[in-house]
């Protein structure tokens, strides 16, 4: 059987770049190199394309994969028909890639960007199309879609960040007149809770929208939702299906970039300690928000279960969630009976199937 060439984009010029390290990392490792030709092609902080020309993937995380003596600069051509291009001296050595595996958190990555630049070489690759990712990265965006839907969320409320420069006393009043404290401040479009802030008064809330708008032009207030924070994986194209359901416990203040990937203060509980007909009920609403979206491949839907009467609360949608050791999408799916390895050639053969 013909090796499929797959090529694994990582790395990116979003605040989330260090999480795409340690995605790609895992994605990387569970790729069985019997089955495919496998082209590592990270992206700098700083733009440059880089096709990594070592098989220890460990050095992706320290930044040490940059410095490899085999690297060669790299693109992928818009032109369809001429795959990954890759540069050495004056030469120009051109793969034929079968399918991406964009492991790309955020901006330029998960947004639509890099998949239209994928959709016009006529690659297949992993995860929602442009629209449904421009859709899933813009909080905004995701809110109008889900009360279309008739999805129970978090109130909330846009901020520009033009106003917070301009007239930031009346933006305060705005959100005030609106929300009693506490609530939670979200750049519109970023993940990893990069930017996000909880307030309870009036000075933190100030900081939090100043803060926001250092990521982004539009800002996100939310009311706060007392509930356990549930996560649910979902994979599929026509008929997608919903893993087991899981539940963060922070540990912390909230759910912050943190307490995800810096301390140990968070703790993970597959499956989530709720009812199972609540459990059915959140895989059943997390695959109606991704239809709904217009996703495929995969995301992970997030959600609150309240504390008080056990009500199902949409919180957001990750287009390419985490794949890193501690990620909750592949620890769900494999406590739903898919290990790693499989789930990474699940995707890719999804990836190949949408184009068809």
């Amino acid at each position: 059987m013909k090796k499929l060439s797959v090529c694994v984009l990582f790395g990116g010029m979003s605040p989330e770049h260090e999480v795409s390290l340690r995605s790609a990392e895992f994605v990387l490792n569970n790729l069985d190199t019997e089955k495919f030709n496998v082209f590592p092609v990270g992206i700098t902080k700083n733009g440059d394309w880089i096709l990594y020309g070592g098989t220890d993937y460990s050095l992706l995380p320290t930044g040490e994969w940059k410095d490899f003596e085999g690297n060669r600069r790299a693109a992928i051509s818009p032109v369809r028909g001429q795959g990954l291009l890759s540069f050495e001296g004056d030469c120009v050595v051109r793969e034929w890639i079968d399918v991406v595996f964009p492991v790309l958190h955020g901006e330029n990555g998960e947004d639509g960007a890099m998949q239209g630049l994928l959709q016009m070489a006529g690659i297949p690759y992993v995860g929602p199309h442009v629209a449904a990712s421009a859709v899933a990265m813009d909080k905004t965006l995701t809110k109008l879609v889900v009360d279309q839907a008739g999805m129970r969320q978090a109130a909330w409320m846009l901020v520009r960040n033009a106003d917070v420069d301009s007239r930031l006393d009346w933006v305060l009043d705005q959100v005030e007149g609106k929300f009693q404290y506490p609530v939670f401040i979200k750049p519109a479009g970023t993940g990893s809770s990069v930017g996000v802030s909880k307030a309870n008064d009036r000075i933190a809330l100030r900081d939090g929208l100043l803060k926001a708008g250092t990521y982004d032009a539009k800002i996100l207030v939310e009311e706060f939702i007392h509930g356990r924070e549930i996560e649910v994986a979902v994979m599929g194209n026509e008929n997608p299906v919903a893993s087991i359901c899981g539940e963060i416990d922070s540990g912390a203040e909230f759910y912050d970039y943190d307490a995800k990937y810096v301390t140990d203060t968070s703790v993970a509980y597959i499956p989530a300690r709720i009812d199972e007909d609540v459990a059915e009920q959140v895989r059943d609403a997390a695959v109606r928000i991704y239809s709904a979206i217009g996703c495929q491949g995969l995301s992970r839907v997030d959600f609150f279960v309240t504390y008080e009467d056990g009500e199902v609360v949409f919180n957001e949608i990750n287009t390419i969630p985490g794949f890193t050791s501690i990620s909750m999408y592949p620890k769900l799916f494999a406590a739903s009976g898919i290990p790693s390895q499989q789930l990474v050639e699940e995707l890719l053969k999804l990836a190949m199937e949408a184009t068809n």
